[in-house]
């Protein structure tokens, strides 16, 4: 069972030669933590990765079939935007997204799975590229980072929506 010593703290792991994946813990019901993962008015506030970056861009539709558009800007001009289809949304348990971050990245397959025990949220992130190739170049950008500070953005989040 999650415990509040087990917040704040991303697991990452790479379960094979093409996927990379993230878990994290939260002080919130799954409830709660699916809607602030979903709803851009919350997801703006918390996943701009490393300190510097905005969201000025969060588009998503939540459905099955629907779109999603996120873009990311940072303090000097620099820019991101990727964006996919939404594959399955199954509200409170899980959400399965294509992604593409531009001509020069190859589209991956995200699943967002929510487990909840005890009153903690257990949000488990599993990226899926075409090649290890792909993988490890992404891997590369400084993704984890930008995880780990979206990740403490959200926990700070949650303790004001609780």
């Amino acid at each position: 069972m999650p415990s509040a010593a087990k917040t704040g703290v991303t697991s990452f792991s790479t379960p094979s030669d093409t996927q990379v994946r993230f878990s994290r813990v939260v002080a919130a019901s799954k409830d709660l933590t699916f809607e602030v993962y979903t709803k851009p008015e919350h997801l703006q506030k918390w996943l701009r990765g490393p300190e510097g970056w905005t969201m000025p861009i969060c588009e998503m539709e939540p459905r099955s079939g629907g779109s999603w558009r996120y873009g990311w800007r940072k303090s000097d001009g620099a820019e991101m935007i990727m964006g996919g289809i939404v594959k399955e949304f199954v509200p409170n348990e899980r959400l399965v997204t294509t992604e593409r971050w531009g001509p020069e990245w190859p589209e991956t397959l995200n699943t967002v799975e929510f487990t909840e025990s005890g009153g903690f949220t257990t949000i488990t992130t599993t990226v899926t590229y075409p090649s290890k190739e792909a993988r490890d170049a992404a891997i590369q950008t400084g993704m984890m980072d930008g995880m780990e500070a979206s990740y403490a953005r959200l926990d700070e989040l949650l303790e004001t929506l609780v």
